[in-house]
């Protein structure tokens, strides 16, 4: 044996003398040969088990990225082999590299995400660790072999080493109080007004602030207080911002879940998860909020999942699969938590799909019900759906809803049936597209519904914020829900029967010649798509869309953001089905360029439907679709709202704008507002940014 092991050293020693000739090595200089020779002979006796021969002899050469020469005195990697690179130009490389390659599981920093926190990796683990698991993976993880060169993975190690000293030498945090919210607070939100803990600041839908620092008198006096610029991935920003404990959640387009300090805007933690590139989505990726529930965020992902992090740190507590992406499903709006459980709605109205709300489990995920909006065989409404149309019918509930804790009830609105424009491949009124649907909390049972556009030719999703309120209706109190609707009416609803109470337009409409004693709207025939086309009021994405509005109990008032356009409409003789693909039929042009289309913001008296006064925001025929947010009221009279670049403040009693400021970017997200230590801001984001605003 002892002979064998000789010969064998002797011919690796002249292959290796070979290499060393051949890379142009002096022969005559010992010390270059001696110290290869004895990593080669460790190698061989079995001292690094863990490099594998080819790429030993590679960083044997000179030149090598990889420096191995101290391994011929201690043949262990972990202690022999370090990273030689070092400055700003190799930091800068890395972290390039480290953005591409391993930021989407790492996140920001390499702080951690679904991925560990590399930071704390590097600084506490040998450089040898990190380099072998990037290179190879760790086998039994999800962490596999990084197709970069060696070179880049010690520029990317350079980077987390920058990182890693940083962290060491910051003067320790301050220790930041718990996030915990139980269910029964949210329930009283009113109660606590420092914070903003659902998607509409309470589960009534009402997206109003009794906080009182900021007045009709010294708005004008608001300055930005912070800005945080959040990763700019698909169009601008919709979310509406949960603030929760002195933390604000965000959620950013696409995947991602950030955590900052509500009083400074720094970054606490961030989520983000790799969604697949071939999704089926009509209009971006965007993401319009996040719930919590005791110590749990949760967010509905583009690719169809509910996920659950831990509030203080960001780490996921469970995922589940709410519908599968491939057959056009997609999730876009924010989650409604109460109680024990987690409701979520789901998009991808324009692709076939069969539409539902669903509710989890909020410890676990486990599924609760499920509700379908396209009635299938044997459920009521399934008559409505002619030529087997229920299979592909859309019906979407891709905005969140409201929730009443006294009735029990959930609040939902539903989308437009598919194929839009299309009446004659679904014949029939399409329950329950163009809905709100009242269903029981506990089971999914649905109490009641009203049906706004019956049969829906013109994509007037019915997918608004609800409103739940209290009026006086003819001489006693009502329970209500108010709906400002997409097809150009204002509705209330008596909120325990669906009893419709009366109906009026907001914008100009010219589809309606009235309705009948239960609400059911006279379509006119003109008013139908048809093959030359119709010229129609309000547009495909006029009068008022997923914009939340608010709503001022004491004032009586509810604030919409509108605009007011004509459209072309338009069908097709035929619309086929494939699996993935648009089921459309024909496309409405969004706006008539003969025609002025004229953007707002409205006050309409909740208790008869009248408008008190509008705002006219800009009046062209240019198409504001993508220009419009939501809207905040205050009890001191302050009504919030963004229009293209510009967030402005009206007053809530005659719309009169008293303060602006342009902030560089469409602000399309919602305005939210809380107080930190008794000083009252105001959010909202444009762009990609994160702005809030507080008084000097």
């Amino acid at each position: 044996m002892r002979v064998r092991r000789i010969l064998v050293l002797s011919l690796v020693s002249v292959l290796l003398l070979a290499i060393l000739a051949f890379a142009g090595l002096r022969l005559f200089a010992p010390p270059e040969v001696g110290w290869r020779s004895a990593v080669l002979a460790a190698k061989l006796r079995g001292d690094l088990p863990d490099i594998p021969i080819r790429d030993l002899v590679r960083w044997l050469l000179p030149g090598s990225p990889v420096y191995v020469a101290h391994l011929a005195e201690t043949p262990n990697p972990h202690a022999a082999i370090r990273n030689l690179l070092a400055g700003a130009d190799a930091a800068k490389q890395g972290e390039d590299l480290y953005v591409k390659h391993c930021g989407q599981c790492h996140g920001d920093g390499g702080r951690g995400n679904v991925g560990p926190n590399l930071v704390e990796a590097v600084r506490l683990k040998s450089d040898w660790a990190f380099f072998a698991a990037t290179k190879w993976g760790r086998p039994g993880t999800s962490m596999g072999p990084q197709p970069i060169e060696d070179g880049d993975i010690w520029r990317v190690h350079v980077y987390l080493r920058g990182e890693a000293l940083a962290v060491a030498t910051q003067p320790a945090a301050p220790t930041r109080a718990r996030v915990e919210v139980k269910p029964e607070r949210i329930a009283e939100a009113d109660r606590t007004p420092d914070e903003w803990l659902t998607y509409a600041g309470n589960y009534l839908g009402h997206r109003h602030s009794l906080l009182t620092q900021v007045t009709k008198d010294n708005v004008r006096q608001l300055r930005v207080a912070w800005a945080a610029q959040l990763r700019q991935v698909d169009r601008e920003l919709q979310v509406s911002p949960i603030v929760a404990g002195g933390t604000m959640f965000v959620s950013e387009s696409r995947e991602g879940v950030v955590a900052l300090d509500a009083a400074s805007g720094d970054v606490l933690w961030t989520y983000r998860r790799a969604i697949p590139d071939n999704l089926s989505l009509c209009c971006g990726m965007p993401n319009r909020g996040v719930a919590i529930l005791g110590s749990t965020i949760y967010v509905a992902t583009i690719d169809a999942h509910l996920v659950a992090l831990d509030a203080n740190t960001g780490r996921q507590r469970w995922i589940v699969k709410v519908a599968d992406h491939r057959d056009g499903y997609s999730m876009t709006g924010a989650p409604l938590a109460f109680g024990d459980r987690v409701v979520v709605g789901i998009a991808g109205g324009e692709f076939g799909i069969r539409g539902f709300l669903a509710a989890f489990a909020a410890a676990d995920g486990k599924p609760l019900w499920k509700f379908h909006t396209v009635p299938g065989p044997g459920e009521p409404g399934h008559e409505t759906w002619g030529r087997d149309s229920w299979k592909t019918g859309g019906a979407p509930t891709w905005v969140t809803g409201a929730y009443d804790p006294e009735r029990n009830l959930v609040f939902w609105g539903v989308g437009n049936p598919g194929p839009v424009f299309q009446e004659d491949a679904r014949p029939g009124d399409n329950l329950y597209s163009n809905c709100v649907l009242a269903l029981d909390a506990s089971t999914g049972k649905l109490r009641w519904h009203f049906q706004f556009t019956p049969g829906d030719t013109h994509d007037w999703d019915s997918t608004q914020q609800p409103i739940l309120g209290d009026i006086e209706w003819q001489g006693r109190p009502r329970a209500v829900v108010l709906w400002a609707n997409r097809n150009a009416f204002f509705y209330a609803l008596d909120r325990d029967t669906g009893e419709f109470l009366f109906a009026r337009p907001f914008v100009k409409q010219t589809w309606n010649e009235g309705f009948d004693a239960k609400g059911r709207p006279r379509i006119a025939e003109s008013a139908k798509p048809s093959k030359t086309g119709s010229l129609v009021w309000p547009a495909i994405m006029s009068a008022t869309n997923w914009w939340p509005p608010s709503y001022d109990r004491s004032r009586q008032l509810v604030f919409v953001p509108s605009s007011d356009a004509a459209g072309m409409y338009f069908r097709s003789e035929e619309v086929r089905f494939e699996r993935g693909e648009r089921f459309e039929g024909s496309v409405a042009s969004t706006y008539s360029p003969n025609h002025p289309t004229t953007a707002y913001v409205k006050a309409i008296d909740a208790r008869t439907g009248e408008i008190r006064w509008e705002h006219v925001l800009e009046t062209s025929p240019e198409n504001f679709v993508w220009t419009v947010g939501g809207v905040l009221s205050t009890r001191t009279g302050v009504v919030f709202a963004g229009y293209r670049n510009v967030f402005r403040a009206f007053n809530a009693d005659n719309g009169r704008e008293l303060w602006r400021i342009n902030l560089g970017a469409r602000v399309r997200g919602s305005p939210v507002a809380y107080a930190i230590d008794g000083r009252q801001y105001v959010a909202v984001t444009a762009g990609s940014t994160v702005f809030a605003f507080t008084l000097p």
